[in-house]
């Protein structure tokens, strides 16, 4: 039997993590997510990324979601090392549209994020 791969490990509670700091919009849920350089990215090659852990809460917040606003779901698509490739669907409340989301999250060795991109589409 193989061994699981380090973002295997670590994808679980990071989710978790994630999604309770969705809900909650505060720095100290958002900060525990991400290395202290992390780079996360709204789109590939993003050129606006937010960088650090102070701009990835600067970042968050501005676009900050209410959690009576969505409701989320995920499923782990594979791993590759460090990295792990995640598919979800965000669905919004009222009439916002709603979104298939594939994220690419890179972990450093203590399971926080060093690099997150995401790809969303709104569903028709």
């Amino acid at each position: 039997m193989t061994e699981p791969s380090e973002a295997a490990a670590h994808i679980d509670a990071w989710m978790e993590k994630y999604q309770t700091a969705w809900a909650s919009n505060q720095p100290d849920d958002i900060r525990v997510l991400f290395t202290e350089d992390a780079r996360y990215e709204t789109r590939p090659h993003d050129p606006d990324a937010w960088t650090g852990q102070d701009g990835i809460v600067d970042g968050w917040v501005a676009a900050r979601d209410e959690p009576q606003d969505w409701t989320f779901s995920w499923e782990l698509l594979g791993t590759d090392g460090p990295t792990a490739f995640v598919q979800g669907v965000t669905l919004y409340a009222g009439d916002q549209p709603s979104y298939d989301n594939l994220w690419v999250i890179r972990f450093d060795g203590s399971g926080r994020a060093a690099s997150f991109t995401e790809w969303f589409m709104a569903r028709p």
